[in-house]
Protein backbone atom coordinates (compact mmCIF):
# COMPACT_ATOMS: atom_id res chain seq x y z
CA UNK A 1 0.00 0.00 0.00
CA UNK A 2 2.97 2.35 0.44
CA UNK A 3 3.19 2.64 -3.34
CA UNK A 4 -0.02 4.70 -3.18
CA UNK A 5 1.40 7.02 -0.51
CA UNK A 6 1.71 10.61 -1.76
CA UNK A 7 3.28 12.07 1.37
CA UNK A 8 5.78 14.78 0.48
CA UNK A 9 4.43 15.20 -3.05
CA UNK A 10 2.92 18.39 -4.45
CA UNK A 11 -0.07 18.26 -6.80
CA UNK A 12 -1.60 20.99 -8.94
CA UNK A 13 -5.28 20.49 -9.77
CA UNK A 14 -7.30 22.76 -12.07
CA UNK A 15 -11.07 22.82 -11.84
CA UNK A 16 -10.81 22.03 -8.14
CA UNK A 17 -13.90 23.95 -7.02
CA UNK A 18 -16.39 21.24 -8.00
CA UNK A 19 -16.99 17.96 -9.75
CA UNK A 20 -14.11 15.68 -10.68
CA UNK A 21 -11.49 18.32 -9.87
CA UNK A 22 -12.74 18.67 -6.31
CA UNK A 23 -13.12 14.90 -5.85
CA UNK A 24 -9.66 14.21 -7.25
CA UNK A 25 -8.01 16.90 -5.13
CA UNK A 26 -9.54 15.53 -1.93
CA UNK A 27 -8.43 11.99 -2.78
CA UNK A 28 -4.86 13.18 -3.38
CA UNK A 29 -4.87 14.94 -0.01
CA UNK A 30 -6.27 11.85 1.71
CA UNK A 31 -3.23 9.96 0.43
CA UNK A 32 -0.78 12.58 1.70
CA UNK A 33 -0.27 15.15 -1.06
CA UNK A 34 -0.03 18.91 -0.56
CA UNK A 35 -1.93 20.89 -3.17
CA UNK A 36 -2.23 24.02 -5.26
CA UNK A 37 -5.86 24.36 -6.38
CA UNK A 38 -6.97 26.39 -9.42
CA UNK A 39 -10.43 27.52 -10.51
CA UNK A 40 -12.55 30.58 -11.30
CA UNK A 41 -15.12 29.69 -8.63
CA UNK A 42 -13.76 31.35 -5.49
CA UNK A 43 -16.47 30.00 -3.19
CA UNK A 44 -16.01 26.44 -4.42
CA UNK A 45 -12.24 26.72 -4.17
CA UNK A 46 -12.56 27.84 -0.55
CA UNK A 47 -14.77 24.83 0.27
CA UNK A 48 -12.35 22.36 -1.30
CA UNK A 49 -9.39 24.00 0.41
CA UNK A 50 -11.12 23.86 3.80
CA UNK A 51 -11.82 20.14 3.38
CA UNK A 52 -8.18 19.49 2.48
CA UNK A 53 -6.85 21.60 5.33
CA UNK A 54 -9.03 19.57 7.70
CA UNK A 55 -7.06 16.49 6.57
CA UNK A 56 -3.87 18.16 7.80
CA UNK A 57 -2.44 18.84 4.36
CA UNK A 58 -0.99 22.10 3.09
CA UNK A 59 -3.20 23.72 0.48
CA UNK A 60 -2.97 26.93 -1.55
CA UNK A 61 -5.60 28.34 -3.90
CA UNK A 62 -5.30 30.63 -6.90
CA UNK A 63 -7.93 32.05 -9.20
CA UNK A 64 -7.08 30.95 -12.73
CA UNK A 65 -8.73 30.97 -16.14
CA UNK A 66 -7.12 28.00 -17.91
CA UNK A 67 -7.66 29.74 -21.23
CA UNK A 68 -5.31 32.52 -20.12
CA UNK A 69 -1.83 31.27 -21.04
CA UNK A 70 -0.03 34.21 -19.44
CA UNK A 71 -1.81 33.61 -16.13
CA UNK A 72 -0.73 29.97 -16.21
CA UNK A 73 2.91 31.06 -16.42
CA UNK A 74 2.38 33.35 -13.43
CA UNK A 75 0.75 30.53 -11.45
CA UNK A 76 3.74 28.22 -11.91
CA UNK A 77 6.14 30.99 -10.93
CA UNK A 78 4.11 31.29 -7.72
CA UNK A 79 4.25 27.51 -7.31
CA UNK A 80 8.04 27.70 -7.36
CA UNK A 81 7.96 30.19 -4.50
CA UNK A 82 5.30 28.35 -2.52
CA UNK A 83 6.47 24.74 -2.82
CA UNK A 84 9.61 24.62 -4.92
CA UNK A 85 8.45 21.49 -6.73
CA UNK A 86 5.59 19.83 -8.60
CA UNK A 87 5.09 16.07 -8.69
CA UNK A 88 1.63 15.75 -10.20
CA UNK A 89 -0.59 17.84 -12.47
CA UNK A 90 -4.28 17.14 -13.05
CA UNK A 91 -5.70 19.12 -15.96
CA UNK A 92 -9.44 19.03 -15.22
CA UNK A 93 -10.83 22.53 -15.90
CA UNK A 94 -12.15 23.72 -19.25
CA UNK A 95 -15.56 24.40 -20.76
CA UNK A 96 -16.86 23.41 -24.17
CA UNK A 97 -19.37 25.28 -26.34
CA UNK A 98 -22.21 23.47 -28.09
CA UNK A 99 -23.08 24.58 -31.60
CA UNK A 100 -24.49 23.23 -34.84
CA UNK A 101 -21.65 22.53 -37.30
CA UNK A 102 -23.35 24.74 -39.90
CA UNK A 103 -23.57 27.78 -37.65
CA UNK A 104 -20.94 27.62 -34.89
CA UNK A 105 -18.53 30.52 -35.34
CA UNK A 106 -14.79 30.41 -35.72
CA UNK A 107 -14.45 32.46 -32.55
CA UNK A 108 -16.47 29.88 -30.63
CA UNK A 109 -14.33 27.02 -31.92
CA UNK A 110 -11.17 28.95 -31.03
CA UNK A 111 -12.54 29.57 -27.53
CA UNK A 112 -13.14 25.85 -27.02
CA UNK A 113 -9.57 25.13 -28.10
CA UNK A 114 -8.24 27.86 -25.80
CA UNK A 115 -10.07 26.31 -22.85
CA UNK A 116 -9.53 22.62 -23.55
CA UNK A 117 -6.35 22.35 -25.63
CA UNK A 118 -4.10 25.41 -25.45
CA UNK A 119 -4.62 25.84 -21.71
CA UNK A 120 -3.98 22.16 -21.03
CA UNK A 121 -0.86 22.25 -23.18
CA UNK A 122 0.46 25.34 -21.39
CA UNK A 123 -0.14 23.67 -18.01
CA UNK A 124 1.64 20.53 -19.26
CA UNK A 125 4.51 22.63 -20.61
CA UNK A 126 5.08 24.50 -17.35
CA UNK A 127 4.76 21.37 -15.20
CA UNK A 128 6.78 19.30 -17.66
CA UNK A 129 9.78 21.65 -17.59
CA UNK A 130 9.96 21.39 -13.83
CA UNK A 131 9.36 17.63 -13.76
CA UNK A 132 12.04 16.98 -16.38
CA UNK A 133 14.51 19.04 -14.37
CA UNK A 134 13.68 16.89 -11.34
CA UNK A 135 13.75 13.63 -13.31
CA UNK A 136 10.26 12.55 -12.21
CA UNK A 137 6.60 13.52 -12.33
CA UNK A 138 3.15 12.56 -13.57
CA UNK A 139 0.54 14.47 -15.57
CA UNK A 140 -3.09 13.53 -16.11
CA UNK A 141 -5.25 15.22 -18.73
CA UNK A 142 -9.01 14.84 -18.37
CA UNK A 143 -10.33 14.09 -21.83
CA UNK A 144 -13.58 12.53 -22.98
CA UNK A 145 -14.93 9.55 -24.88
CA UNK A 146 -15.75 12.22 -27.47
CA UNK A 147 -12.10 11.90 -28.52
CA UNK A 148 -12.79 8.35 -29.74
CA UNK A 149 -16.46 8.35 -30.76
CA UNK A 150 -18.82 11.03 -32.06
CA UNK A 151 -21.55 12.48 -29.86
CA UNK A 152 -23.50 14.62 -32.33
CA UNK A 153 -25.90 17.05 -30.61
CA UNK A 154 -23.71 20.05 -31.43
CA UNK A 155 -20.49 18.68 -29.89
CA UNK A 156 -18.30 19.20 -32.96
CA UNK A 157 -15.93 21.77 -31.41
CA UNK A 158 -15.76 19.88 -28.12
CA UNK A 159 -15.00 16.57 -29.82
CA UNK A 160 -12.34 18.15 -32.04
CA UNK A 161 -10.67 19.60 -28.96
CA UNK A 162 -10.81 16.36 -27.01
CA UNK A 163 -9.24 14.52 -29.93
CA UNK A 164 -6.40 17.02 -29.73
CA UNK A 165 -6.06 16.44 -25.97
CA UNK A 166 -5.64 12.69 -26.50
CA UNK A 167 -3.01 13.12 -29.20
CA UNK A 168 -1.21 15.74 -27.11
CA UNK A 169 -1.13 13.22 -24.27
CA UNK A 170 0.42 10.58 -26.51
CA UNK A 171 2.99 12.97 -27.95
CA UNK A 172 4.08 14.34 -24.57
CA UNK A 173 4.28 10.86 -23.08
CA UNK A 174 6.60 9.84 -25.92
CA UNK A 175 8.72 12.99 -25.68
CA UNK A 176 9.12 12.90 -21.91
CA UNK A 177 9.14 9.24 -20.87
CA UNK A 178 12.92 9.05 -21.02
CA UNK A 179 13.12 11.97 -18.61
CA UNK A 180 11.03 10.24 -15.98
CA UNK A 181 7.79 12.12 -16.70
CA UNK A 182 4.58 10.19 -17.33
CA UNK A 183 1.57 11.65 -19.19
CA UNK A 184 -1.80 9.89 -19.27
CA UNK A 185 -5.42 10.77 -19.98
CA UNK A 186 -8.68 9.78 -18.31
CA UNK A 187 -11.67 9.70 -20.66
CA UNK A 188 -14.99 9.99 -18.81
CA UNK A 189 -18.43 9.41 -20.23
CA UNK A 190 -21.26 11.51 -18.74
CA UNK A 191 -20.34 12.46 -15.18
CA UNK A 192 -22.93 14.41 -13.21
CA UNK A 193 -21.77 17.97 -12.55
CA UNK A 194 -23.53 21.37 -12.36
CA UNK A 195 -23.54 21.94 -16.14
CA UNK A 196 -24.83 18.43 -16.83
CA UNK A 197 -27.55 18.86 -14.22
CA UNK A 198 -28.71 22.05 -15.97
CA UNK A 199 -28.92 20.23 -19.29
CA UNK A 200 -30.90 17.37 -17.75
CA UNK A 201 -33.28 19.85 -16.13
CA UNK A 202 -33.98 21.41 -19.53
CA UNK A 203 -34.42 18.00 -21.22
CA UNK A 204 -35.69 15.30 -18.79
CA UNK A 205 -35.21 12.61 -21.47
CA UNK A 206 -31.43 13.06 -21.60
CA UNK A 207 -30.47 10.77 -18.73
CA UNK A 208 -32.58 7.89 -20.04
CA UNK A 209 -31.06 8.20 -23.51
CA UNK A 210 -27.53 8.21 -22.12
CA UNK A 211 -28.19 5.20 -19.93
CA UNK A 212 -29.11 3.07 -22.95
CA UNK A 213 -25.40 3.13 -23.84
CA UNK A 214 -23.94 2.64 -20.35
CA UNK A 215 -23.99 -1.04 -19.30
CA UNK A 216 -23.17 -0.14 -15.69
CA UNK A 217 -26.64 1.37 -15.45
CA UNK A 218 -25.87 4.80 -13.99
CA UNK A 219 -24.22 8.07 -14.90
CA UNK A 220 -20.76 8.80 -13.56
CA UNK A 221 -20.22 10.48 -10.22
CA UNK A 222 -17.32 12.82 -9.45
CA UNK A 223 -15.95 10.39 -6.85
CA UNK A 224 -15.52 7.75 -9.57
CA UNK A 225 -12.31 9.50 -10.59
CA UNK A 226 -10.65 9.27 -7.18
CA UNK A 227 -9.04 5.84 -7.50
CA UNK A 228 -7.63 6.56 -10.96
CA UNK A 229 -6.30 9.94 -9.86
CA UNK A 230 -4.44 8.49 -6.89
CA UNK A 231 -3.13 5.57 -8.96
CA UNK A 232 -1.73 7.83 -11.69
CA UNK A 233 -0.22 10.26 -9.19
CA UNK A 234 1.51 7.48 -7.27
CA UNK A 235 4.49 5.20 -7.79
CA UNK A 236 2.04 2.34 -8.28
CA UNK A 237 1.65 3.47 -11.91
CA UNK A 238 5.37 3.95 -12.58
CA UNK A 239 5.24 1.99 -15.88
CA UNK A 240 2.00 3.52 -17.16
CA UNK A 241 2.39 6.36 -19.63
CA UNK A 242 0.67 7.36 -22.85
CA UNK A 243 -2.49 5.56 -21.73
CA UNK A 244 -6.00 6.81 -22.49
CA UNK A 245 -8.18 5.24 -19.82
CA UNK A 246 -11.97 5.15 -20.24
CA UNK A 247 -14.02 5.91 -17.13
CA UNK A 248 -17.38 5.20 -18.63
CA UNK A 249 -19.37 2.36 -17.07
CA UNK A 250 -18.69 0.21 -20.13
CA UNK A 251 -19.88 2.76 -22.70
CA UNK A 252 -16.90 2.47 -25.05
CA UNK A 253 -16.94 -1.33 -24.94
CA UNK A 254 -20.55 -1.70 -26.02
CA UNK A 255 -21.53 -1.99 -29.69
CA UNK A 256 -24.46 0.17 -30.83
CA UNK A 257 -26.47 -3.03 -31.20
CA UNK A 258 -25.42 -4.38 -27.82
CA UNK A 259 -27.88 -5.55 -25.19
CA UNK A 260 -27.23 -4.57 -21.60
CA UNK A 261 -27.07 -7.60 -19.35
CA UNK A 262 -29.21 -8.47 -16.36
CA UNK A 263 -29.36 -5.93 -13.57
CA UNK A 264 -28.75 -7.14 -10.03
Amino acid sequence: MNRFDLTGKVAVVSGAASGMGRAGAIALAEHGADLLLLDLNDEGLARTAADIAALGRRVEVRRCDVGDEERIGDIFAELDRLYGRVDFLANVAGEGILGDPTSITGDEVRQVFRNLVFGRFRMCQEAGRRMLAAGRGSIVNIGSLASHTALGRGHVAYSMAMGAVVQMTRELSTEWAGGGVRVNAILPAQVVNPSLEKRMAVDPTLEGRWLTGIPRGRLGRPNDIQGLMVLLASDASDWITGATIPMDGGNLAMNSGGTIGRRP
